[in-house]
């Protein structure tokens, strides 16, 4: 599991929990352009006293159905995108019989309907009307290849080293149906439904080229749910997203995306991303157990507001040689914080973009819940693979979570205006 103070992502912008109001006949475009006399009049008391349904005078989008991300561009969505409410991770394979050519009419299907959804549009076929009264929401549809992909195409030639298969660790106990797979999708929105309806659509779309392999659903905190934008938290309480990389970087493409050239990686990754997805069980019970001291010295943060044990603010430079008055490191040899600094793993650093689930209790009521993990870079050896592995050589944290599935993806570049993605591989 890489930095527990740095896995979520970037933060995410405040924004109102307000839903938005939407009337009969309305189009979701129309809706978007709508910035007439508020629909739902609210008393003093914040009583409803009077509704108006005049399609000119509908109530105009909140900002956070509001918010749209772009299909088309440099990089594919969904990856230096602030957290999102909801997430849908899914995996296909191709069905026996379908090669490149189903591939690519396949991939273009799902990047018409990515667009259109991404834009608050129907699906152009048979849509289901799940999110007709919402906006975007902010909502990402991202597509990768797992390394099985390329000898279904026949492309083996163009499979990147970078994909070859990760090594195993000892916190692995994984579940080879819900790993892997020739294809992966990651959808995020700030809105259910909008997740949801995008989820449904790509399953469809999907037809009679590829299958199901795996399926995981995920959450975050809602933008606007505290009182000013901060680092989210995930399901064991800690702060966590604190040291991840930020787009403002100076070295940030670097590290995050696979350059046009010069490169290792086939010209098709050019503006890519490796995506690594590992489902993390979170032993909640066993944590919560623990005082808030040890969980502290677990992790190497105060877990009140993600601040390093040698003092400062969430953001203060750890130091990692202070000591206490009987000389005992105050961020413990084994804390999670500090084995997993870049500046302790020769610079390694990714982008962590996950989000929380939870699937339930089991009979004794333990509960199935931990982290849909996602983290992004240019070369996982160098990325994930060498934090994971520092990790498995003594993390605190590691008593307390489970690896129980894992995938490795290839996710190209953004697609420009009249391309679909993976066009450059499937085509070239």
């Amino acid at each position: 599991m890489a930095d527990h103070t740095s896995i979520p992502g970037a933060r995410t912008p405040d924004a109102p929990d307000a839903a938005p109001v939407a009337h009969e006949g309305i189009s979701r475009r129309k809706l978007l352009g709508t910035a007439g006399a508020t629909g739902l009049v609210l008393g003093a008391a914040g009583g409803a006293v009077g509704y108006t349904a005049a399609p000119s005078e509908a109530t105009p989008l909140t900002s956070l159905g509001a918010g749209q991300a772009m299909f088309h561009g440099k990089h594919q969505p969904g990856i230096t995108e602030g957290l999102q409410a909801r997430g849908h991770l899914i995996a296909f394979d191709l069905t026996a019989g379908a090669g490149r050519k189903e591939a690519a009419a396949l991939l273009r299907r799902w990047s018409e309907t990515a667009q259109r959804l991404m834009a608050g549009e129907a699906a152009k076929q048979d849509d289901t009307d799940v999110a007709r009264d919402a906006g975007p929401s902010s909502l990402t549809v991202t597509f990768g290849f797992g390394h099985s992909f390329f000898a279904r195409t026949g492309l083996e030639k163009q499979r990147p080293v970078s994909l070859d298969p990760l090594p195993d660790f000892s916190s692995d106990h994984l579940d080879k149906n819900r790993s892997n797979g020739d294809l992966w999708v990651q959808i995020g929105a700030n809105d259910a439904l909008v997740a949801f309806h995008a989820l449904r659509a790509i399953q469809k779309d999907a037809g009679s080229a590829a299958r199901i392999r795996w399926q995981m659903n995920g959450f975050n905190r809602s933008p606007g749910a505290t009182a000013h934008p901060m680092t989210a938290r995930n399901l064991m309480g800690q702060i966590d997203g604190t040291r991840n990389p930020k787009p403002s970087e100076s070295d940030f493409d670097q590290r995050i995306f696979v350059p046009a050239s010069p490169s290792n990686d086939p010209q098709w990754m050019a503006n890519g991303s490796y995506a690594v997805v590992r489902r993390i069980r979170m032993l909640l019970d066993d944590w919560e157990q623990l005082s808030v001291k040890a969980q502290e010295d677990v992790i190497g943060r105060r877990k009140s507001d993600g601040a390093p044990l040698s003092g400062g603010g969430e953001t203060t430079e750890m130091d990692l040689e202070k000591t206490d008055a009987q000389g005992n490191l105050v961020v413990p040899i084994n804390a999670h914080a500090r084995i997993t600094r870049p500046d302790q793993n020769g610079g390694a650093a990714m982008l962590r973009r996950p989000f929380s689930y939870h699937d339930g209790f089991d009979t004794d009521g333990v509960p199935d819940a931990g982290l849909l993990f996602v983290c992004w870079q240019a070369d996982p050896l160098r990325g994930f693979v060498t934090v994971q592995r520092k990790l498995d050589r003594g993390d605190a944290l590691s008593k307390f979570i489970r690896h129980e599935a894992s995938g490795l993806f290839a996710v190209p570049g953004g697609a420009a205006e009249g391309e679909y993605v993976g066009q450059r591989l499937l085509e070239g």
